[in-house]
């Protein structure tokens, strides 16, 4: 069993920036592949970004691709998505999951999900 708490949601203008936290514990962060996923309000969860054991194989949806980052401290058993140029497009549940796979786009694909944390962009 892996527990995941997400961190650092809130409210934000457009352009500005946002950075989330994923606390996991359980198991060997190490050994877990992460991902980065949300949820707007009446829309289907939707991959964002994924990242390797190791840290270095990334994935970003195109939406989200040079806007936001995806990094791991494995140490610190914890995962972050920083978000820059946010848009309120980007307003949604932000969740993380975890895999002992290879991380996936298909949210089908991670065995343990974090409770989400709202962040909200504003025009």
């Amino acid at each position: 069993q892996v527990q995941l708490v997400e961190s650092g949601g809130g409210l934000v203008q457009a352009g500005g920036s946002l950075g989330l936290s994923c606390a996991a514990s359980g198991r060997t962060f190490s050994t877990l592949a992460l991902g980065w996923f949300r949820q707007a309000p009446g829309k289907e969860r939707e991959f964002v970004a994924g990242i390797s054991r190791s840290g270095l194989t990334t994935e970003y949806a195109d939406t989200v691709k040079g806007r936001f980052t995806i990094s791991r401290d494995n140490p610190k058993n914890t995962v972050y998505l920083q978000m820059n140029s946010m848009k309120p497009e980007d307003t949604a549940v932000y969740y993380c999951a975890t895999t002992l796979r290879t991380y996936s786009k298909n949210c089908m694909a991670y065995d343990f999900w974090g409770q989400g944390t709202q962040v909200t962009v504003s025009s």
